[in-house]
């Protein structure tokens, strides 16, 4: 279930990397080693979102930093956590008791995530929640050591549901994810749709991994709801679109929103089928050149575009590991208030900064399917249609009650 790998050294890499924190002492480094745990969903319902794809990622930060901080080996463990709350625990239980891992980083779904930031707040270890969505990781279920850094719930509705409504569609129906991603992401869509003069007129609950969707698309076709939101991701997103173009959702005169979509989705989709919907994301591949110099990169060792998921964990562990160099350590309280006092700005976050919350506040992006007569090529898929300065774009501090925002802990 698991694996370790040892990332090669840059010589050159290296050597600056010694210039820089030569009066640094070494000591500052627990166990003469940086570990950091990559924990993902190898084959299940999110594999193509995050999975082997933010492994690589993460493999391609700690390669591109030299393969050493501070003059210590940085070394990789990865693991499939099989979608169970009960295996990440346990596994982020050994990486920290028995391995000494000084930082997780996940693409995982939101219960395992607030699982993994309890756990580090138990054991003052750093968890990067890099592919979760539930505004709870930063709200009732936040944690002193826990970085939430690509989205939210309240992001991703903030931008689609917004614009959707703002085009005068304000009759719902949700078919949604029955767990804590699926309920966040249908509440905060929810809350803008009503807040705009809208209405729901009915929802739907699947389990995670359906694969019959008949029932649920019938009670939103008999609704007379001029949109239907798709509140759940990856296989069970995909899976739902593909049965609604079927049932001729679309073709009826109904909108089909997706609340929560990756470029993967979309490739295995087509854009054929999934051409118009708009989502909001926080990466897109194709959209400067710094973002295309990455991602060819990463399509190199991987074989597909990133998605926001794995752009992120690249980015995240590039800035820990950073953090690391500036501050002489692998405390996680050193880390920690050096992240939260210096800007995170790279090809992923536009005007990053990390909250005392834990929210990695950073631009988000509107966009849109494009038809096949626009798509040019394979992974030509999306037209960015606006950016979502990050301060509009995720929930004000003081309306997620995180206990340690001003508690001094």
């Amino acid at each position: 279930m698991s694996s370790i790998s040892r990332v090669g050294t840059s010589v050159l890499a290296a050597a600056a990397v010694g210039l820089a924190s030569a009066s640094v002492s070494a000591d500052g480094i627990s166990g003469d080693v940086v570990r950091i745990g990559a924990m993902v969903d190898m084959s299940g319902v999110y594999s193509a979102n995050g999975g082997p794809g933010a492994v690589v990622a993460v493999e391609m930060a700690i390669d591109d930093f030299g393969g050493e901080v501070l003059g210590k080996p940085i070394e990789l463990l990865s693991a499939d956590y099989q979608n169970r709350v009960s295996v990440a625990q346990a596994t982020a239980r050994r990486w920290f008791d028995e391995r000494d891992v000084d930082m997780i980083i996940e693409s995982t779904d939101s219960a395992s995530a607030l699982a993994l930031f309890d756990l580090g707040n138990d054991r003052e270890r750093i968890t990067i929640a890099a592919g979760s969505a539930t505004t709870r990781m930063t709200g009732d279920g936040c944690s002193r050591y826990g970085i939430h850094y690509v989205y939210d719930t309240f992001a991703l509705a903030t931008g689609t549901g917004n614009a959707i409504v703002q085009e005068g569609n304000t009759e719902w129906y949700f078919i949604t994810a029955d767990y804590a991603f699926g309920h966040s992401l249908e509440q905060d869509t929810e809350n803008i749709v009503l807040a705009s003069g809208g209405n729901v007129l009915g929802k739907s609950r699947h389990p995670l991994g359906s694969t019959d969707y008949a029932s649920y698309l019938l009670q939103a076709q008999a609704s007379g709801a001029q949109v239907v939101g798709l509140a759940n991701a990856g296989n069970d997103f995909s899976t739902a679109v593909e049965q609604a173009h079927e049932f001729g959702i679309t073709a009826g005169g109904q909108i089909l929103a997706g609340m929560l979509v990756f470029l993967t989705d979309i490739n295995a989709l087509g854009v054929d089928v999934a051409q118009g919907m708009q989502f909001t994301t926080g990466f897109y591949w194709d959209y400067d050149d710094e973002t295309r110099a990455f991602s060819e990169r990463f399509y190199e060792r991987h074989g597909a575009m990133p998605t926001m998921i794995q752009a992120g964990a690249y980015s995240a562990t590039m800035h820990y590991l950073q953090a690391i160099e500036a501050t002489g350590t692998d405390n996680a309280d050193a880390v920690m208030e050096y992240l939260r006092s210096n800007p995170i700005e790279d090809f992923f976050s536009r005007n990053g900064y990390l909250r005392a919350d834990g929210r990695m506040v950073h631009d988000m992006y509107l966009a849109e399917i494009k038809s096949p007569a626009e798509s040019e090529s394979t992974w030509d898929m999306v037209r960015i249609i606006r950016e979502i300065p990050g301060d509009e774009a995720f929930r004000p501090l003081e309306d997620g009650n995180c206990q340690y925002v001003n508690s001094g802990s």
